[in-house]
């Protein structure tokens, strides 16, 4: 197959899956079909209109019958008016109808992938998917459908008046056709690709901006904006560029549209005019074929407009519809299980797992913890540690062995129904634009007011908020900038809190706030932790010292478990040696100093 041929089935395989969102508004498509159809007849028939009034009634001295012909061209005119506008709402109309249910049916996508999708695709481009290539398609569905078949049509009564007038003055007038259509097809070939490069560019600019935006501060600290500027003048001079061919392309095609019509014009006036001298043309026919090769061009015109704003309608298509078709990775199992009642038993058993194949994270990693149990994991960066909530979260899919809940293997679990079960706190606060309350039910009506309030009370972060100007309605910028690290971390807590878990996990929760906030965050701690299992990551060692079991993980094994004190009795033991680091000043007696 060529790559031609390549090219029209993926066409036609687009327009058939964007056809799916049109489809529930087809009445409407159908009554702007019949509009346009209306208003392609109303504007074709006034030159005909034209031709009888300056042969049947000028020439003929008929004042009255002109009269009629002029009321007639008059209403021809009105009527086109009224339909257009009608036209013009209604196909606008359901074309944002249907771009609104598009969008929704990217971002529920875009909502349910996993979380290795969104290791490998970059913010920015997402972003690009559900906005500029979304809105790409919006002349194409709000009126570009319908108008392509206005035009059609506009041509095809075009050709029927010309044919009863003169068939000869029409094939004169058609005969550049060739030329035209040669032209087309070469502007098809080029203006594609074209269009797909200025997308990827797009792309590309709008992952840079987010990132960057996003980092400015380290980029600022560090003196990077020079070096940064350039880069951003790279990628931006690309995307220059891509648009710069696609101008190219439009500056060769348009005037020579114009010239080939130019040139029609220039063949219906010499032969048609030499035929009216010798009388086998009547002057009105001239006319009226004068001011149709003008009208004929027009819709042709229109078509190549309409065939740019479908290649790029196709181009942002087809990468809307790569979204749409990655495969998630996490799926629901066939015939689910369930927990009768949640215990909070964890067991991993034989657990290894990487995020790639050239590179395993966990190696036959098991352990177990009993239900309203603590256990702590410890270890230095890249042991595992947050893999392994990962895993459990299953964000991630193991490789090898079995996750269990209370004796279920998790992938025979419901998504949903496994993660309802968990609270899950971040070193990285995840807070959204919006007020406190809303971040802390995250919309949950369940949850009422009074409730967040005396949550608040428990951790002691109710006084900071109420200090906010609106409390508790206080509106939060982006990610929660406004309020500093320690308070966003509070308000993380009290989320964990008012959803009141069955299995609580802390991943290093602690590590980015200061010591006083630490001390309120542990207290808030240990009542979150009463009678519900919990996992707690930490690098602070203050903070786990009274946990039920503490794994040692290094190099993606566990090299050590047991309580604090069992641990701190290992001859050279990592976790010794990591509490010795953290405690010089308070060294145990019988601790041996850490080897330089």
């Amino acid at each position: 197959m060529s790559n031609s041929d390549e090219n029209k089935a993926v066409d036609t395989s687009l327009l058939r899956r964007l056809y799916k969102f049109i489809k529930p508004y087809r009445n409407y498509v159908i009554l702007g079909f019949v509009l346009t159809l209306t208003a392609s007849f109303l504007g074709t028939v006034r030159p005909k209109l034209t031709q009888i009034a300056v042969d049947d009634y000028i020439a003929n001295n008929d004042f009255e019958g002109l009269l009629w012909i002029i009321f007639l061209l008059g209403a021809a005119l009105v009527g086109e008016f009224i339909v257009l506008v009608a036209n013009t709402y209604l196909t606008r109309w359901f074309g944002q109808w249907t771009l609104f249910d598009l969008r929704n049916t990217v971002f529920e996508k875009i909502k349910s992938l996993h979380v290795q999708f969104f290791d490998k695709n970059p913010i920015g481009r997402l972003i690009t998917r559900t906005t500029n290539d979304i809105e790409a398609l919006s002349e194409l569905l709000s009126d570009g459908v319908v108008n392509i078949m206005g035009d059609m049509f506009r041509i095809f009564f075009i050709l029927y008046f010309m044919f009863s007038m003169s068939w000869e003055l029409t094939l004169v007038a058609i005969s550049v056709l060739p030329i035209l259509f040669y032209a087309t097809f070469w502007f098809r070939s080029r203006v594609r690709d074209a269009f797909l490069n200025v997308r990827d560019q797009i792309a590309r600019v709008n992952s840079f901006v987010q990132e960057h935006i996003s980092g400015m501060s380290i980029v600022q600290l560090f003196n990077r904006e020079d070096q940064e500027h350039e880069r951003f003048r790279s990628i931006n001079n690309a995307h220059k560029k891509a648009h710069i061919d696609t101008i190219f392309y439009f500056a060769i095609f348009w005037p020579a549209v114009e010239v080939i019509s130019s040139l029609a014009m220039a063949l219906v006036i010499w032969y048609g005019g030499g035929r009216a001298l010798m009388g086998q043309v009547t002057f009105g026919i001239l006319l009226a074929f004068v001011q149709y090769v003008r009208q004929f061009f027009r819709p042709i015109q229109g078509l190549s407009q309409k065939f740019n704003t479908l290649q790029s309608a196709l181009a942002s298509s087809e990468r809307i519809f790569g979204v749409l078709d990655t495969p998630n990775r996490i799926q629901d199992p066939e015939n689910p299980k369930k927990p009768e009642q949640v215990e909070g038993n964890i067991k991993f058993e034989n657990v290894t797992f990487g995020y790639n194949k050239e590179e395993t994270v966990l190696r036959d990693v098991s352990f177990e913890v009993e239900s309203g149990g603590t256990l702590a994991v410890v270890g230095a960066t890249g042991a595992g540690k947050s893999t392994i909530i990962n895993l459990l979260m299953r964000f991630y899919d193991i490789n090898e062995g079995s996750i269990k809940l209370d004796g279920i293997d998790i992938r025979e679990m419901k998504i949903d129904d496994l993660r309802s079960n968990f609270a899950l706190v971040l070193q990285d606060n995840a807070l959204f634009s919006g007020s406190i309350m809303d971040n802390i039910t995250l919309g949950n009506p369940d949850i009422p007011e009074e409730k967040v309030k005396e949550t608040a009370r428990n951790i002691q972060a109710h006084h900071f908020i109420e200090r906010l100007p609106g409390g508790y309605h206080y509106e939060l910028s982006e990610r929660g900038a406004s309020l500093s690290m320690g308070q966003r971390q509070l308000i993380c807590f009290i989320r964990a809190m008012v959803y009141d878990p069955d299995i609580l996990i802390l991943d290093e929760a602690t590590s980015s706030v200061d010591s006083e906030t630490e001390e309120i965050v542990n207290r808030a701690c240990d009542k979150l932790m009463e009678g519900r299992t919990s996992i707690a990551i930490a690098h602070r060692l203050s903070t786990i010292q009274n946990a039920d079991n503490i794994l040692v993980m290094h190099k993606g094994q566990i090299r050590e478990q047991g309580t604090h004190g069992e641990l701190l009795t290992i001859e050279d033991g990592i976790y010794r040696k990591l509490y010795e680091l953290q405690y010089k000043d308070q060294m145990l007696p019988d601790a041996k100093p850490v080897s330089e």
